[in-house]
């Protein structure tokens, strides 16, 4: 019974994952979150089709088709990094996928045997990038300030990138073996049907629903909202803004937990006031604006013209030189060494230049 209807449910998941990408393709979304959920859908739909060897039998085994597939991982690692952590996605978010595409292509081409091991590779790594997004789902939860995306991570999108980890490590595993119980968890068998077209009806249904704000950024609000402020979410602002103007921003590893202690305050209040307050989709954004005008006053200060960027990031609070040149590169669309630069050579410029 399952065996017959596979194919169906394939048909459905195929369905769903291109219902996805046009209507994501058609929304005033931005254009980074557009392009990374749009490329995830149409790899993820290729990959539902070809996956069975029925329909790539029917299908003369496509080349084109089995090649949009190879990067699904990769694509999926980005759409993670730019919904959930809110990064701007550069050439380098996409790199991911490119290796997963080369490493594929490689795979159809290479003699027998060798390409057992390449395709063995090729799923490992596309386990290995699944595994690591819902590393990026559970690192960045608690400091989530969308309560609709906070609850989509592990019911949703984790499930999906375990559903995808799982794959990825049984086509290797299989790939190595020769056969086993593997196979039957593959996308082209009968179980993996069952859960490729639950999963993409769950996505379809957290999606394309209008009222979820997985991507929707908190619309503004004017002096006049002050009015409708409750009292205790003005003093718990005042609160707010009088630690962060202390320079409690300061502190390294600063989360909402951490921040609501010392507020005095829950969580949960202190996430809602961030977000439909203050605009901001989740902490670390939050607090980095705070760091990142500290680093541009800093960095402008002939008087700090030969400190490192390392010491500059770790006097800022961050744990570490890596997050300190993303979040400053997000800001300002350049390097800490490139804005210095060019801010201490403004300075030095002759008048009228």
């Amino acid at each position: 019974m399952l065996t017959t209807m596979a194919p169906l449910l394939r048909g459905i998941a195929i369905g769903a994952f291109l219902v996805i990408a046009l209507g994501v393709w058609r929304s005033t979304l931005s254009r980074d979150a557009k392009l990374t959920t749009v490329l995830t859908f149409l790899s993820s739909a290729a990959w539902a089709l070809t996956g069975s060897e029925q329909s790539a039998t029917l299908l003369d085994h496509p080349r084109l088709l089995l090649w949009m597939t190879f990067p699904a991982a990769g694509l999926f690692w980005a759409f993670v990094a730019c919904v959930f952590q809110d990064r701007p996605l550069r050439g380098l978010a996409y790199a991911p996928a490119a290796l997963l595409l080369l490493l594929g292509i490689a795979a159809t081409w290479a003699p027998p045997g060798p390409d057992r091991v390449l395709l063995a590779v090729f799923n490992l790594a596309a386990a290995g990038l699944c595994l690591h997004a819902m590393v990026l789902i559970v690192r960045s939860w608690r400091g989530d300030l969308v309560d609709s995306r906070r609850s989509s991570r592990g019911l949703i999108l984790g499930i999906a990138a375990l559903f995808a980890a799982t794959q990825g490590a049984a086509g290797a595993l299989h790939g190595l073996g020769g056969g086993g119980p593997w196979a039957s968890v593959a996308v082209g068998e009968a179980f993996g049907a069952v859960a490729i077209s639950a999963l993409a009806l769950a996505m379809g249904g957290l999606l394309l629903e209008a009222r979820t704000p997985l991507f929707a950024t908190p619309a503004p609000q004017t002096k006049s909202a002050d009015a409708r402020l409750v009292a205790a979410d003005r003093v718990l602002l005042t609160k707010l803004e009088a630690f962060m103007d202390g320079g409690g921003w300061r502190t390294e590893g600063l989360s909402i937990p951490a921040l609501a202690q010392e507020l005095g305050t829950q969580e949960h209040r202190l996430r809602r006031l961030i977000n439909s307050r203050l605009q901001h989709r989740n902490f670390a954004d939050f607090v980095n604006g705070y760091r990142v005008a500290a680093a541009k006053a800093q960095l402008a200060d002939p008087a700090h013209a030969e400190a490192t960027i390392a010491s500059l990031a770790f006097d800022l609070g961050f744990g570490s030189l890596s997050p300190f040149n993303r979040a400053f590169r997000a800001a300002t669309g350049a390097t800490p060494t490139a804005w210095r630069r060019a801010a201490l050579a403004a300075q030095i410029a002759p008048d009228g230049d």
